[in-house]
């Protein structure tokens, strides 16, 4: 296995320089963990006649969702950049098709081994730069456009393409460090509320012993009875938006609203949706209706209210403020779905499977969540998203 150059002279003004042109610092900050060591060390797979470690593939795989670089395909540029594969430490970057067959003949059990890996990588960033005791676990799903016929692809629901194939995946990012805690593949036509407390037993399992409490932060396509319990019986405190059903919408205009600033006033009381064991605290939110209100809120008469479940002993201010922290997930999502690991699965053709589980390889989503989880490390000691984020990805960013 070739060295890392130790001889390298950096410069900002070379007029050859490309995009890629900061891999070097990637690659540093790689090494300095040492996690071409840790993947030698952890994963475990017989292969005969191979030419790549193990850890050699790993971080081929890693190299393309890193630079931005949209389908295992397009990372064949990288055979003919000899600079990149000196400051990498690669002898040369393997084929393409050497990568698909690595992913296709990977078994369920290198894959667990992966998902055990992240688990590990997980737990260790946590506590980087500093060790926590308090986590704000975020969920949310979007829509992901497919063009083809991928494994569990399906018409459903989709804002902009209407009649596109989608997957409808569902996230859980840690706000406090950007961690990408969990991950659930679902296809595009999918019940909303289908894999939500499985996503929630899989984060709560990966949750480090030293964690004391728990918060979540979820949009209304979390707003159901069952995920609302599962948080309460884990002693977990939410905050999650209210879908404003009709019984729901009688109570609003008799609340007692206390105005907080120029635009909105707020109150909280108690409601009791159909099927609903007891009774859950509501915090309402309204503004009159005006040139300048979002045509997105729910109107009833003159205002447009905004609404939230909450369990949390805050003031209805405080419960706002809690809430709106959340936006930061938009950026995470926006540099997820740029990631190949995301919708552009490699697949040998169309092959149908049960519309619960898509997948193809079974080691391609791990391997992704595992090496893509470096990446929110660069930023952990200012546990936030970078300056313009949402603007530009990461790919172009280094």
């Amino acid at each position: 296995m070739r060295r890392s150059p130790r001889n390298v002279r950096i410069a900002f003004l070379y007029a050859g320089l490309t995009r890629y042109g900061g891999a070097f610092f990637v690659h540093e900050f790689l090494r300095v963990l040492q996690l071409r060591h840790f993947l030698a060390r952890n994963l475990h797979w017989v292969r005969r006649h191979h030419h790549y470690s193990l850890s050699q593939m790993m971080l081929a795989l890693a190299w393309p969702l890193i630079l931005g670089l949209d389908r295992i395909e397009t990372a064949s540029l990288l055979r003919s950049n000899g600079t990149f594969q000196y400051l990498t430490g690669l002898p040369n970057f393997p084929d393409p098709q050497t990568l698909r067959r690595f992913l296709l003949g990977a078994s369920v059990q290198f894959a667990d081994q992966l998902r055990s890996l992240n688990d590990r990588l997980l737990q260790f960033f946590t506590h980087q730069p500093h060790r926590r005791s308090r986590l704000i676990l975020d969920l949310d799903s979007t829509v992901l456009t497919l063009f083809g016929h991928q494994e569990g692809a399906t018409l459903g629901y989709h804002p902009r393409h209407r009649g596109k194939r989608s997957y409808q995946p569902l996230f859980c990012v840690e706000a406090g460090s950007a961690h990408l805690w969990g991950t659930r593949l679902r296809p595009g036509r999918t019940d909303p509320q289908a894999g939500i407390i499985d996503l929630f037993h899989n984060c709560w399992s990966n949750l480090p012993t030293e964690i004391r409490e728990v918060r979540v932060r979820t949009d209304a396509g979390f707003y159901h009875g069952d995920f609302l319990t599962e948080l309460e019986d884990s002693a977990v405190q939410y905050s999650v938006v209210a879908k404003i059903y009709p019984p729901l919408q009688r109570l609003l205009p008799g609340l007692r609203y206390q105005r907080v600033n120029d635009t909105w006033e707020m109150a909280d009381c108690e409601y009791r949706a159909f099927a609903w064991p007891e009774a859950r605290r509501h915090v309402v939110a309204r503004r009159f209706v005006d040139e300048e209100s979002p045509g997105t809120l729910f109107s009833l008469g003159h205002y447009q209210y905004r609404c939230w479940v909450t369990n949390l002993e805050l003031s209805p201010t405080g419960v706002w403020h809690f809430y709106d922290g959340r936006a930061a997930i938009e950026a995470r999502i926006r540099e997820l779905r740029a990631n190949p690991a995301a919708k552009t699965v490699p697949a040998p053709g169309p092959v149908n499977l049960p519309a619960e589980s898509p997948r193809t390889s079974p080691v391609w989503n791990p391997s992704s969540r595992t090496l893509v989880r470096t990446y929110p490390g660069l930023d952990s000691e200012t546990a936030r998203p970078p300056v313009n984020a949402e603007k530009e990805p990461f790919s172009r960013r280094i």
